[in-house]
């Protein structure tokens, strides 16, 4: 997406903990420790003036809670797919913690494949709009050699298993929506019309749903396209988001 964007915006695209190139803290992943992350880049790159975030999926859910967090620290985000998840029951409490102690004992496994090119397969038979192009760009990206292989040519996933384990802590999607409705700031929320996701949500999936509990939110849609939107239409999403930028410019 970053590619089809036509002006020249300075863009920093941190690995969250745990995924790409940033390392695998072993206390394991708790979700507030992304807003300290954040707020602590955001300390270095731009400390005294608000930033424009932009977020796709797990990013848009940290890029529009933290603008709840601190309002004043974000000018604008832009928000691809980031609508939160499913509410939950107390009643799966259990169930979910006896799974983490499970896992918490078990060693993961780190996933390899024997090839880019399989591993791109895999990718284009997850995400079926994917051109081979792209699933090429997304498996090169994702991946690196995998250590040890006497061939060379398996590579393994940029990302520590632990993420695929169950959280012990239940979401709250109360808590979510009380975090947005403390956004100052504008928000682009992009969404795909076939999102694999959205539909999930039943009624709080809703443009209304997300109208009553995000101010200042303009939403849009994108046909044909699914939660991996900014790569499927990646030509029409950085139109969106570019426009939004720069609508939002800081100030000279």
């Amino acid at each position: 997406m970053v590619d089809a964007l036509k002006g020249d915006l300075a863009m920093v695209a941190p690995d969250w903990r745990g995924f790409g190139r940033s390392e695998w803290p072993q206390e394991g992943y708790w979700f507030p420790d992304y807003f300290a992350d954040l707020d602590a880049l955001l300390d270095i790159l731009s400390p005294d003036q608000p930033v424009r975030l932009v977020g796709h999926s797990m990013g848009g859910n940290i890029a529009n809670l933290y603008a709840g967090l601190r309002p004043a620290r974000v000018r604008c985000v832009a928000n691809l797919e980031g609508f939160g998840l499913p509410r939950s029951s107390a009643r799966d409490a259990p169930g979910r913690l006896r799974k983490w102690l499970d896992q918490v004992k078990s060693k993961p496994a780190l996933k390899d494949y024997e090839s880019l090119e399989q591993l791109a397969g895999v990718i284009r038979f997850r995400y079926p709009r994917f051109t081979e192009a792209q699933a090429d760009f997304v498996a090169r990206a994702w991946s690196e050699p995998a250590a040890g292989a006497p061939d060379g040519a398996r590579v393994r996933l940029l990302g520590d298993a632990r993420h695929r384990w169950v959280n012990p802590v239940r979401y709250l999607r109360e808590d979510a929506e009380a975090c947005w409705r403390e956004v100052k700031a504008p928000v682009l929320m992009v969404l795909g019309d076939e999102s694999e996701y959205l539909t999930v949500l039943g009624a709080d999936g809703t443009d209304d749903a997300f109208r009553a509990n995000i101010p200042h939110v303009q939403i849009a849609h994108i046909p044909g396209a699914g939660h991996m939107l900014h790569i499927e239409q990646a030509d029409r999403v950085a139109a969106l988001v570019e426009d939004f930028l720069q609508a939002h410019e800081p100030d000279v």
